[in-house]
C-alpha cells in the first residue's frame, strides 16, 4: 500500500507552521505580516500552507485560541476547588501565571489583538467573559470578608491580571525562576495586598 505524497517541505504539520506564524505575528504584528512572509520563512510555497489552513486569520485564531483554552481550563478546574471564593481566586490566578509560562508566544499574541479582524473580535469577547469570571469572584470574595472592603472589585481584578499579563514583556522560559515559582511569587505579592 503506498502513501500519499505529502506537500510542502518535510516536518512542517499544522503545529509546526502555527508555532512559525506566532513567532512572525509576534515580531511583525499580525497585520504586517503576510502569507508571502511566512511561506519564505517556512521555505514552503504558500500553497503548502493554504494545504493546512485557509487563511492568514485562521492561523491567528487557532493561536489565540490556544492561549484561551488553555485559560478557560483553570477557569473551569477553579469551580471544583474547595473552600472560600479567595482561595478560588488564587487557583485562578497561579493557573493562569502557569498558562502563560506554558504558552507564552500564544498568550503574548493575545494580549497584543486589538479587534482589528473577526478572529480578533471574538478573542476580545472570551478575554471580556474570563474579566467578568474574575471580577465575580474578587465580589464573592469581599462578600464573604476576604477581600479588602475598600478596593473595587472591577479594580482589582484589572489589577491581578494586569500584573499577570505584564509577564509577557519580561518572562523568558528557563531563565530564573520556575514557572511554580513565579506563580508563588505572583500571588504573593497580589494575595498579600489583597486580603483583608
Amino acid at each position: 500500500m503506498t502513501t500519499p505524497a505529502r506537500r510542502g517541505r518535510p516536518g512542517y504539520d499544522l503545529e509546526s507552521l502555527l508555532q512559525v506564524a506566532v513567532k512572525l505575528f509576534n515580531d511583525r504584528g499580525y497585520d504586517g505580516t503576510s502569507m508571502e512572509d511566512l511561506s519564505r520563512k517556512l521555505g514552503i510555497t504558500k500553497s503548502a500552507i493554504y494545504h493546512h489552513v485557509p487563511s492568514k486569520e485562521e492561523l491567528l485564531r487557532l493561536a489565540v485560541d490556544r492561549a484561551l483554552d488553555g485559560l478557560f481550563e483553570v477557569a473551569e478546574s477553579t469551580e471544583a476547588v474547595d473552600g472560600r471564593a479567595i482561595d478560588r481566586l488564587e487557583h485562578l490566578v497561579r493557573g493562569s501565571v502557569l498558562v502563560l509560562a506554558d504558552r507564552l508566544p500564544f498568550v503574548t499574541l493575545l494580549l497584543r489583538v486589538r479587534g482589528n479582524t473577526k478572529a480578533e473580535r471574538a478573542a476580545l469577547a472570551r478575554r471580556r467573559e474570563f474579566d467578568h469570571l474574575v471580577t465575580d469572584l474578587v465580589k464573592q470574595a469581599e462578600a464573604e470578608g476576604d477581600v479588602r472592603p475598600d478596593i473595587d472589585p472591577a479594580i482589582a481584578a484589572r489589577l491581578l491580571f494586569g500584573t499577570v499579563n505584564s509577564l509577557i514583556e519580561w518572562y523568558r522560559p528557563r531563565r530564573g525562576s520556575s514557572p511554580e515559582e513565579l506563580a508563588d511569587s505572583v500571588c504573593k505579592m497580589a494575595f498579600d495586598g489583597l486580603r483583608a
